[in-house]
């Protein structure tokens, strides 16, 4: 039986670290990116473990074993991890329902990622919906950006009702797109 929950104890953010290196795109072939997807950024221990303090990660769990994750960041953490700086940087310049990303109450995405095993058999949906019903009562809305090489990705988030804002080039030509999910 898999539950939804918040990440609480060490073996949690360990087991998410694990989960994480093992889709890193990095570490993946061209074809599995092209038909799985992939996460960007390496977490170590610590920022993940901040980024819980300020608000928990959702976890999916099957017999004590974490198989998904969506991980939890808000603006108080947007100096924490270097490579994500300029994320934020941008939300205080891109325009939502006429008001700057950076005026709102909004939880980042800090990235989201399924187990090959389970893929394909609803945990992304049912872990997002137990994040934003976890998070619904505190922030407007969810916000995260996604490369446009990262189809699956981008499709699965469209699927539950993400929407995209903004376009950009990366300086090193990677191009995003910064999706909203308005509660």
């Amino acid at each position: 039986m898999i539950t939804y929950t918040t990440s609480k104890t060490t073996s949690d953010l360990q087991q998410i670290l694990a989960l994480q290196k093992q889709n890193l795109a990095a570490g993946l072939s061209a074809a599995d990116i092209a038909s799985q997807g992939f996460v960007t950024v390496s977490h170590s221990y610590e920022d993940l473990h901040k980024m819980n303090e300020i608000e928990a990660h959702m976890i999916a769990k099957e017999n004590d074993q974490v198989i998904a994750y969506i991980l939890a960041m808000t603006a108080r953490s947007r100096n924490d991890i270097p490579v994500l700086l300029p994320m934020f940087e941008l939300f205080e310049q891109i325009d939502y329902q006429h008001k700057k990303i950076a005026n709102y109450r909004y939880m980042v995405v800090g990235q989201v990622c399924v187990a090959a095993a389970y893929r394909g058999k609803g945990v992304f949906d049912a872990c997002y919906a137990a994040y934003r019903d976890h998070f619904k009562g505190k922030y407007d809305f969810a916000i995260t950006e996604i490369s446009i090489r990262n189809q699956r990705s981008l499709n699965a988030h469209k699927r539950i009702g993400f929407e995209p804002i903004h376009e950009y080039i990366a300086p090193d030509g990677e191009v995003w797109s910064v999706v909203v999910w308005d509660w």
